[in-house]
């Protein structure tokens, strides 16, 4: 158990780039992890609940602040974010989910600030894109070119997560997991539009993997 708390602090660092603010104990690690596994059943109120403690481990501010937003408890939410981004300003969920209850708010421009610093660190970040284009769109007609120009950008980074999932199931497909192949090039068929030059050959792949491993 010891060990597996410790690959798995080593992993959040990695994740957050925040082991130099944050020294986190085995027993803050599962409860994070616990916390995460109650978040993604939905259980928001109770994944907040569980957190509510804390105070330095960003991984848990933002689990709790994402959760606190989802029960519509908008005001912890802010509180719990704003510690998270003071711990770590660049911090982009934190920034996202931040710009969202200042949109919720009418704060338009503190919003767009909080978006465009996420663009300026990644500016592939397809969940800012579509966030930017959103807020543009909130500006009225005037606001449409933008709008545009953010979803394109938000389309060619889609098309790039794609390839990446496309090589992965190829790599699945070398090792003989089939399953995961086929998973894979779905996920990958669902981020590219009908017109891609790449559906065809995507379909085709499919159709391969899915006749071979009939035969299997």
């Amino acid at each position: 158990m010891k060990g597996f708390a410790l690959l798995l602090q080593f992993m959040i660092c990695l994740m957050f780039f925040s082991c130099a603010n944050n020294n986190p104990g085995e027993e803050t690690l599962l409860l994070y992890t616990r916390a995460s596994s109650v978040y993604r059943e939905g259980r928001y109120e109770e994944a907040a609940s569980m957190l509510s403690a804390e105070r330095n481990f960003l991984p848990s501010l933002v689990l709790r602040g994402k959760a606190q937003f989802f029960t519509g408890n908008d005001k912890d939410a802010e509180q719990t974010l704003r510690r998270a981004l003071s711990l770590r300003p660049g911090n982009i969920e934190a920034g996202l989910y931040m710009a969202r209850l200042e949109r919720e708010k009418g704060n338009i421009n503190d919003a767009r600030q909080l978006i465009e610093k996420i663009l300026a660190d990644d500016p592939q970040n397809i969940r800012a894109l579509r966030f930017a284009a959103q807020l543009s769109r909130d500006i009225g007609p005037e606001g449409e070119a933008a709008s545009l120009a953010f979803l394109d950008q938000a389309a060619e980074a889609s098309a790039e997560t794609a390839l990446v999932f496309i090589d992965r199931a190829r790599s699945h497909w070398i090792n003989g997991n089939v399953s995961s192949a086929v998973e894979d090039l779905q996920r990958a068929r669902a981020l590219l539009p009908e017109n891609s030059p790449m559906i065809n050959s995507l379909y085709g792949l499919e159709s391969i993997i899915a006749a071979r491993a009939g035969d299997l």
